[in-house]
């Protein structure tokens, strides 16, 4: 990327085209998805910059320590009339390092990644009870705080694998991991249909803690046959 299209970022971001400019570089935006995709991470450092260097000392400070890179990989010749701000010579900089740490550092997967469940539909399956109704609902809208207790009550009087296998996860999701584990092992030593889930969530709390190993371990006891099977080797593609 060289400055010319840096410029061309800067006056875009700032409103600083005339329209036939700016409706010219959104048509080339839409033909050149790696164009646009730069203009992305070029939004993305700016904010980073704008949330983490607001103030001048240590903004000039960082803008100093950054330069230097931003002069050895941006070697196009100075455009004659418009210069460059000092904050995109920054930004260019900074573009340069985060690629660079991504190529050579390629980061771990992510628990955000991974943490798709399906739907609760416990009150269809002829378990009439107005609190498992509320759970249901409270856990299809992500709302695991909530669900937590109403799980709890339900569970006192049945505790079926499949109630506790969607009360374990509103534990994970609540970051109480240990309780988590405890109810997700609890259904691995049975042989319910939630069995293998189970041990994918465990996996998951393995994920979530930044422990890979052993995140590893467990995905690799999931058999083939597991319904999400796929998700376990795209797990294990990332873990490797």
């Amino acid at each position: 990327m060289n400055e010319e299209k840096y410029i061309l970022f800067d006056q875009y971001l700032q409103g600083d085209m005339s329209t036939e400019e700016r409706l010219n570089f959104e048509k080339e935006l839409l033909a050149n998805p790696e164009l646009a995709l730069a203009l992305e991470t070029f939004k993305e450092v700016q904010v980073q910059l704008e949330s983490k260097f607001g103030f001048e000392t240590e903004r000039n400070a960082f803008e100093a320590n950054l330069k230097t890179i931003s002069n050895e990989h941006f070697k196009a010749e100075k455009p004659k009339v418009i210069r460059l701000k000092p904050w995109i010579y920054l930004a260019a900089a900074s573009v340069v390092l985060l690629f660079g740490l991504f190529l050579f550092n390629p980061s771990e997967p992510k628990f955000e990644d991974y943490n798709q469940y399906e739907n609760a539909y416990l009150t269809e399956r002829g378990i009439g009870i107005e609190q498992l109704k509320e759970a249901e609902n409270a856990f299809n809208a992500k709302d695991y705080k909530k669900a937590i207790p109403l799980f709890e009550a339900v569970l006192k009087e049945n505790k079926s694998a499949e109630i506790q296998y969607f009360y374990g996860v509103s534990l994970l999701e609540d970051n109480q991991i240990q309780k988590a584990e405890a109810a997700f092992n609890e259904i691995k030593s049975g042989n319910s249909i939630y069995k293998n889930k189970a041990i994918y969530a465990l996996a998951l709390a393995k994920l979530k803690q930044k422990d890979y190993d052993s995140c590893k371990a467990i995905l690799k006891a999931i058999p083939s046959d597991f319904e999400n099977y796929n998700q376990v080797e795209e797990l294990l593609d990332e873990l490797d």
